[in-house]
């Protein structure tokens, strides 16, 4: 494949920068593969409670002039760079989707990992307010300091939703995710 576009590089320039009380990820990315940092059921209430955590996404000023009309969504798109993965460890091909053992291994682009050869991330964020050329969104699962490569209005319509297929293991994730939401609720 000489000549084409896979042997170039790409320049990305950050469009902006996340800014909240997430000081580390919950997953690391070491030589063995993915591991969490603490216990699975606090881990659990982390990215749970990060769907009402606030956080800003602060645009550069030579850019706020393309936040123009965003206010009038509900939600974004928010794609960053992983920025705590060290280069050294986006050489992973797979993985225990969540650093869970219980899970089987799974190519790295079958998996949300963060541990990927360009650690590109997404999250649909609820869009609070805009002011100026902060966002404040809640949502976003992101470290503080990352960088943001782009944002884009989510329009659910654009977006299948029937015939959706996805492995037994998310959907356990996905479980695990929402009993620990109902025993946070609860409280």
């Amino acid at each position: 494949m000489e000549g084409t576009t896979l042997n170039k590089d790409i320049t990305l320039r950050p469009v902006g920068i996340v800014r909240n009380t997430i000081k580390e990820p919950f997953l690391v990315a070491g030589a063995d593969g993915l591991s969490m940092r603490g216990e699975l059921h606090d881990n659990m209430k982390r990215v749970h409670s990060s769907q009402a955590e606030s956080s800003e996404i602060v645009i550069r000023n030579d850019l706020a002039g393309i936040l123009d009309g965003i206010e009038e969504y509900s939600h974004i798109i928010v794609l960053y760079w992983a920025h705590k993965v060290q280069e050294s460890r986006r050489t992973l091909t797979k993985v225990h989707p969540m650093g869970r053992k219980d899970y089987p291994i799974q190519g790295i682009f079958s998996t949300c990992s963060p541990a990927r050869p360009n650690p590109v991330l997404m999250t649909v964020a609820r869009l609070k307010e805009r002011k100026g050329n902060v966002l404040t969104v809640t949502g976003l699962d992101a470290v503080d300091g990352s960088p943001v490569i782009d944002i884009k209005p989510y329009v659910g319509r654009f977006y299948p939703d029937e015939d959706i297929r996805i492995p037994d293991w998310m959907q356990q994730i996905q479980r695990e995710v929402a009993q620990v939401k109902s025993q946070v609720d609860m409280i």
